[in-house]
């Protein structure tokens, strides 16, 4: 027999033959209990509330499940409340309801971390304590979460012991150490973060990372002799490391050491593992070093070409305000335009480029320049003086008056400037025979002048 058509054959028995009772069941008679309506209304209101809170129509969402919890009182009806309530805002309902659910499904960690939420978002830490406990069987995570409500508490030794366990069991990570010195610094315990530190350098002295942390708690607190002996000790287990140079040069310079100082900044500034920011401060103190002695200005122009490739939009500003200080102008506009190729929109810069193009008879260039950055700063005054005054230098006068009577509008409170649009007019007019204009503006220009 096809063995299909058995099972089909037994299924139908099941239901078409009649079964032995103290009485014959009628089955045209309809069923007199509504359990399959109540059970489809349940489903409909619930779907519907989930549909809402989709859309964070969340009070709509409510208003269903209430008609849910009146068909069936389900942990599942009061945890979908909590949640909604939570997202209104309504602190108080949302954690009656998902306490309601948390007791008929004490284990439920979905529950448990909803009411965790609630308390979290009202900043009642003791309640929040409370239920992470009960979540730390479910998830390690939870344990981390423990000692940060521990320190929100002040339950600083509570929360050094978990973290201490934390580490022994997973490891040293940087999340639990941001945690570990938000208690050092806010109990003033530096011994404490010290030795700790220490310990660490103990157990494994070949980690690299630990004797940098070390090195930098001694420098933060002024410790610079321990930390400077830390810093040799790396060297003699790690002579490679580059890293160690970012703490070096700045021993090296106070102990007036300054042929090491200028090896170890030359590491740094050409060792492809420290990142940028790190390479800008070394070079922004070689550069403050260079200016002070100008005899070693030989190796700061060495390292520059060094790192040419790499230099971030800080570098070439610094270089180029150096090479300002020493009134070589051609070199600090050089790094100036370097630093616009990585932040062309930057108005300091801009301006800061201009100003040298006017300075150094570079009037075309500086006519497109200006006129390109004031499509980006159109209400910014001197971009219009900076215009005007390169069109006088060329003798295109009435181009210098268009320029500059336009940015006249834009300046506000400014006597200075406002004389030098002044005195720019007077020369444009001038130069385009206007001589009763010429005297006009010479005399405003006198006026603000003799004020200040």
């Amino acid at each position: 027999m096809n063995h299909k058509f058995h099972i089909l054959i037994i299924l139908l028995g099941m239901f078409i033959i009649p079964q032995t009772s103290h009485s014959q069941v009628d089955f045209n008679q309809k069923p007199t209990d509504d359990l399959g309506n109540v059970e489809d209304q349940f489903q409909e209101h619930f779907f519907e509330a989930l549909k809402q809170q989709g859309i964070e129509n969340y009070q709509r969402a409510i208003d269903e499940l209430l008609k849910c919890r009146k068909l069936d009182d389900k942990s599942v009806v009061y945890y979908q409340l909590g949640k909604n309530y939570n997202k209104l805002k309504n602190f108080g309902a949302a954690e009656d309801a998902l306490k309601r659910a948390v007791s008929k499904e004490p284990d439920n960690e979905w529950y448990l971390d909803e009411l965790y939420d609630v308390y979290n978002q009202q900043g009642d830490t003791k309640k929040a304590i409370r239920t992470v406990k009960q979540l730390v069987k479910y998830h390690p995570d939870y344990r981390q979460d423990l000692a940060s409500l521990y320190i929100k508490n002040k339950d600083y030794k509570d929360a050094l012991k978990l973290l201490d366990e934390l580490d022994k069991e997973f490891g040293i990570s940087a999340d639990r150490d941001y945690l570990r010195n938000q208690i050092y610094t806010l109990t003033g315990r530096d011994g404490d973060r010290i030795d700790n530190l220490q310990e660490r350098l103990d157990n494994n002295p070949e980690n690299e990372t630990n004797y940098l942390a070390l090195i930098y708690r001694y420098s933060e607190t002024g410790e610079t002799d321990k930390a400077y002996e830390t810093a040799q000790k790396l060297l003699e287990v790690h002579p490679e490391s580059k890293l160690v140079h970012l703490a070096l040069y700045k021993f090296y310079l106070d102990k007036n050491e300054t042929e090491k100082a200028i090896v170890s900044m030359k590491t740094v500034l050409t060792a492809p593992e420290i990142n940028a920011d790190a390479k800008t401060k070394v070079l922004n103190d070689f550069i403050n070093f260079v200016s002070k002695n100008p005899d070693y200005e030989k190796d700061l122009v060495d390292v520059t070409a060094l790192i040419d490739e790499n230099k971030s939009f800080q570098t070439l500003v610094e270089l180029a305000q150096y090479y300002l200080k020493l009134e070589d102008k051609p070199k600090a506009l050089m790094y100036f335009e370097d630093a616009l190729k990585l932040e062309p929109n930057n108005f300091s810069v801009i301006k800061d480029a201009l100003l040298l193009q006017i300075d150094l008879n570079q009037e075309e260039k500086a006519i497109a320049k200006s006129e390109r950055a004031l499509e980006l700063f159109p209400a910014q005054p001197i971009l219009y003086l900076i215009n005007g005054v390169a069109h006088n230098k060329l003798k295109q006068a009435k181009k210098a008056i268009r320029s500059l009577e336009t940015g006249l509008d834009y300046v506000i409170e400014d006597q200075k400037m406002e004389a030098d649009f002044y005195t720019q007019l007077s020369l444009a007019y001038k130069l385009d025979n206007n001589n009763s204009k010429s005297q006009s503006f010479a005399k405003k220009a006198a006026a603000l002048t003799n004020q200040n």
